[in-house]
């Protein structure tokens, strides 16, 4: 992957509230096909937003360079990830935007620009940021494919030159292409000025380029695909029996097209026939018969008995044509099809061909027999199809004003029940403690916490646990080694999500702001490369995070760099392995130009270079100055830490020892030379990150005068050899993404922050590998709450039903107007069930959507297989023995795996014609008991009237080894919808 070159080429910025104002005017721009836009990371971005917001060049929010990191699947390939959403995972800038971004703060390094095109597809224009990828291969070797990328509104000619490129065909060799989509389903690609999405070609399929043999012949007549093609042909199984190919994140579309397909009423209406004498071509609401006419091509296809699967393209190319939000390959919902599948199937079989105008009337305290009556009477008189007649129902909804008590009553149609499952008012958190003790390792806890709740009751339950004072507890996301958000108390836990990374660290103290006495610490840790960034515009070393980060707090008057360092040790002492006495002193030689290198390093915070510093002053002048000498060692004093007696005993002979620079002179000379890890000579203002003290609690009197005498001992230029202490590591004041490095020492060794401290511990890579034991760093225990096993919610399905009956409150989004009041009001609603259709349809709202989260109840709903009995919901009460009964059997069940912005569907259904239960997963069909049925996973239910159901006169299949070894069997897909990559590549 070539790098990107734009790296190290970024401009001055203008001010924080011009960028704003353009990117956010170019983001207006409409969308134009054939116009570049370009993804960028969501998380970079709000981190940009929250930047140019502060209006603060110095504020810590500073992004950095661009980084889509997140974006890639690896990144060796920088292949994008499956099922990303816009506005979630990336949002889309204009071509001048990203490029204005671009120039003001750079891309990091080798990560390529991500520039989609906009196409034109039918009924909408859009950015295609996943492009169909295809295999292209020879037929003459099949094994030997490639992969490409095309756009949808590509021809198939320049599919056809890519194959020519690649296996170096001759551009007079006489070709011809097919389209594989299954391995037994290969079709002729004869027109190449057809686009991409004309064919109905998706990604995962196969283009295979024929070539005529020199004798003029083609060497077959279709490609031959793992099985000959006769195989189909001569395959005669159950009908019904049929899996459907994923054509790229359409199993949501297969689950709900299986449901229908083992709907019996509907099922035999289209094999019939019986829908070509009720096509409606005139219905504006309708779509020409299109739908229909597809649908009914399906289902002849899955119930021939010739098929182990049939391929929906031009099933779903129909849907998407009618319907843009089915457009491309995202994932979508099942339910959502079904709603628009069956509408769509209404409009283009409504044997009403012209809708008259109905003025509805009120009931006016009327019997509810008689104006239900005439609400269903109204209702066919405008919508007559064989969808009513098999799915449609009627409810009756009653609201009452609170106020003045006006009730108004309605009999209004349903095609299918959409059910609420009953909310859990807590949730399970688990999160990572991080204890004071530097010998604990962090600690895993599952806690139950209020929904609703706020992140001091999070604090509250894991104190419960550990005995820490809930003000004691900092709380912050992790992500890529930094802190993507640290937590106030008093915000919605509603903002952390189940897959976030949340770390509680235990604070010295409780966590107060930046005027209180105590200041809390964000600690990055860093590794430094061997080598300078020079392309980036300066002498700085790269660096990159590692391992994780710390919040600790510390008293605001003691937040000097020898006090940081020191009790950084002590929090790090887990896993990083001290120096020895006799690692703690070395000698080391640096000219003028070592010291530069040093100073460079980004670690130095000198304020200039003294030419008085060019040489050491003479004893004279040493005892000249001894008392303000003696003064600056008291200080040096104050900040040193205790070493061993064996270090005191060695530098009192070597008389070259010095105390830590711990002030600077009134000239801004340091009384005693200070080093770092690299052993830098320091100059005035120095607060060298890795400075520390010559490890004396006591110095003696003659001690200043050994620093003038080794100072003494180098005239003319600036060269020392000293023997001086050994830093593990530097310390530099970052910004939150631990990219920009940020000034952070006084004169007198002390910090000053102006907002959230983020330090970062940049390691030398030689000492990270000798201290630094990074298996230990990793490791982590389980509290015995996680081996709880969370207990999943278990509901009946009655219990659903009767919270879709019960009394609620309209919300404020969507009043009533009362005609009484002649305003808009908060009514009280209750829906009862007045009739029931044939087939009935129960979802189960699994999503939920409020003010406080969103996910996915993951409730195991009990549903009875046989003999759902309505009767104790109906509000219309049997009046003689002519009505229907009120019992159902199960026929169908779609099901979903997964959570909010991921998943896979697949479905259970019984076999209309020989009553045996099977699982659909895509293309795979698998025989199932009835005891597997009910799962958590289950989201809409199919349920017929006992009275209609047609016992089966064909006993079920005994399973066969003549029969295709994946037909029916046992193996099925990974989980997730990337079942696009599993199912459109497997034998069927």
């Amino acid at each position: 992957m070539a790098a990107n070159s734009s790296t190290g080429s970024a401009t001055e910025p203008p001010g924080l509230e011009t960028q704003w104002r353009e990117i956010d005017n170019l983001n207006q721009q409409q969308l134009r096909a054939g116009d570049s836009w370009y993804l960028l990371d969501k998380r970079w971005y709000d981190q940009w937003k929250e930047y140019v917001h502060t209006g603060d060049q110095n504020s810590s929010s500073y992004p950095g360079k661009i980084d889509n990191t997140e974006l890639y699947e690896d990144l060796d390939s920088y292949h994008l990830k499956e099922r990303l959403t816009e506005n979630e995972d990336f949002i889309l800038v204009p071509a001048e935007a990203w490029h204005k971004l671009l120039s003001w703060y750079d891309m990091m390094d080798d990560q390529p620009p991500l520039e989609r095109k906009v196409v034109d597809l039918p009924s909408t224009v859009k950015v295609e940021v996943y492009p169909v990828e295809v295999y292209l291969c020879l037929s003459s070797n099949l094994e030997s494919t490639v992969s490409a990328r095309f756009s949808r509104a590509d021809k198939i000619h320049a599919i056809h030159q890519k194959i020519r490129q690649h296996f170096n065909v001759s551009e007079t060799a006489e070709s011809r292409l097919w389209m594989r989509s299954t391995d037994t389903s290969s079709e002729r690609l004869r027109n190449l000025n057809m686009t991409v999405l004309d064919t109905c070609l998706s990604s995962g399929m196969t283009v295979i380029m024929e070539i005529r043999n020199a004798d003029g012949t083609w060497p077959t007549s279709r490609p031959q695909i793992m099985r000959n093609s006769a195989d189909e042909d001569s395959y005669q199984g159950p009908p019904g029996v049929c899996g459907l190919t994923n054509l790229g994140n359409t199993c949501f579309m297969n689950s709900a097209l299986q449901c229908l397909s083992n709907t019996p009423p509907l099922t035999e209406y289209f094999l019939k026939n019986s829908y070509l004498e009720e096509l409606n071509f005139t219905n504006p609401l309708g779509m020409k018969g299109e739908i229909a006419e597809a649908y009914a091509d399906v289902i002849k296809q899955m119930w021939s008995g010739r098929h182990y699967s049939v391929v929906p393209r031009v099933f779903k190319t129909k849907v998407g044509h009618f319907a843009s939000q089915f457009l491309g390959y995202q994932q979508h919902d099942s339910q959502e099809l079904l709603s628009f599948l069956l509408d769509g199937l209404h409009e283009d079989l409504n044997r009403v061909k012209k809708k008259e105008y109905i003025e509805l009337r009120d009931a006016d305290g009327r019997p509810d027999q008689e104006v239900a009556e005439e609400a269903w009477h109204n209702h066919l008189r405008r919508n007559d199809s064989v969808i009513v007649d098999t799915f449609h129902g009627l409810f009756k909804s009653t609201l009452v004003c609170p106020e003045c008590n006006k009730v108004s009553v309605t009999f209004d149609p349903f095609c299918y029940l959409s059910v609420p499952l009953p909310v859990s008012k807590e949730r399970v958190m688990e999160v990572f403690y991080v204890s004071l003790d530097p010998t604990a390792k962090p600690t895993q806890y599952r806690l139950i916490v209020p929904k609703a709740g706020r992140v001091i009751d999070l604090c509250a339950a894991l104190s419960q646990a550990t005995g820490i004072p809930p003000n004691q507890m900092a709380v912050a996301d992790v992500f890529n080694h930094r802190f993507y958000r640290i937590y106030q108390t008093d915000e919605f836990l509603s903002c952390i999500l189940d897959r976030d990374d949340i770390f509680v660290y235990q604070l010295s103290s409780g966590c107060v702001d930046q005027d209180g006495e105590e200041v809390v610490m964000a600690i990055y840790m860093r590794e430094r490369s061997h080598y300078r960034d020079y392309g980036s515009g300066s002498n700085s070393y790269g660096t990159s995070l590692f391992g994780h980060p710390l919040l600790m707090s510390m008293p605001r008057a003691q937040c000097t760099r020898e006090a940081l360092y020191q009790l950084l040790l002590k929090r790090l002492a887990r896993y990083v392995r001290p120096l020895d006495p006799s690692e703690e002193v070395e000698e080391e030689e640096e000219d003028e130009e070592e010291l530069y290198k040093a100073q460079t390093n980004g670690v130095s915070d000198d304020e200039g270079e003294e030419d008085s510093e060019e040489a050491g002053p003479s004893k004279k002048e040493e005892e000249t100055q001894e008392s303000s000498q003696n003064e600056e060692q008291n200080n040096c004093q104050s900040e040193a830490s205790p070493s061993s007696e064996g270090e005191e005993r060695a530098e009192e002979e070597e008389s070259s020892s010095e105390p830590d620079r711990g002030s600077s002179t009134e000239e801004g000379q340091s009384a005693c030379g200070s080093t770092d890890t690299n052993s830098q000579d320091a100059t005035d203002g120095d607060q060298s990150a890795g400075a520390e003290p010559s490890g004396k609690e006591e110095e003696d009197e003659e001690e200043p005068a050994s620093c003038a005498q080794a100072n003494k001992r180098l005239p003319g230029r600036r060269h020392y050899t000293e023997r001086r202490k050994k830093a593990l590591f530097t310390m530099q004041a970052v910004n939150s993404n631990g990219t920009t490095e940020r000034g952070m020492g006084e004169a007198d060794g002390s910090f000053s922050f102006s907002s959230q401290p983020y330090i970062a511990i940049d390691w030398d890579p030689d000492m990270k590998k000798k201290y630094y034991n990074e298996n230990e760093a990793e490791k982590y225990i389980k509290h015995q709450s996680m081996d709880v096993p969370h207990q999943q919610t278990t509901v009946q399905l009655q219990e659903c039903i009767e919270l879709f009956t019960t009394v609620e409150t309209l919300e404020e989004e969507n009043p009533w107007y009362c005609p009484t009041c002649k305003k808009h009001q908060l009514a009280t609603k209750i829906l009862d069930l007045w009739s029931l259709p044939e087939v009935l349809i129960i979802h189960l709202k699994r999503f939920s959507y409020t003010k406080y989260s969103r996910e996915k109840l993951d409730t195991i709903v009990e549903f009875p297989l046989r003999d759902l009995d309505f009767s104790g919901f109906l509000l219309k009460k049997t009046v003689n023995s002519t009505e229907p009964p009120c019992r159902y059997d199960l026929i169908a069940v779609s099901n979903h795996y997964g959570g909010l912005r991921d998943g896979h569907y697949t479905s259970y259904a019984r076999n209309k014609d020989n009553g045996q239960w099977y699982y659909f997963d895509d293309s795979k069909v698998t025989y199932a008991r009835e005891e597997q049925i009910v799962t958590s996973a289950a989201y809409l239910l199919f349920y017929q009237r006992q009275d209609k159901i047609r016992h089966p006169t064909i006993p079920p299949p005994i399973p066969s080894s003549t029969q295709p070894e994946n037909h029916v069997s046992s193996q099925t897909c990974d989980g997730m919808d990337g079942a696009a990559s599993c199912v459109s590549m497997e034998t069927d």
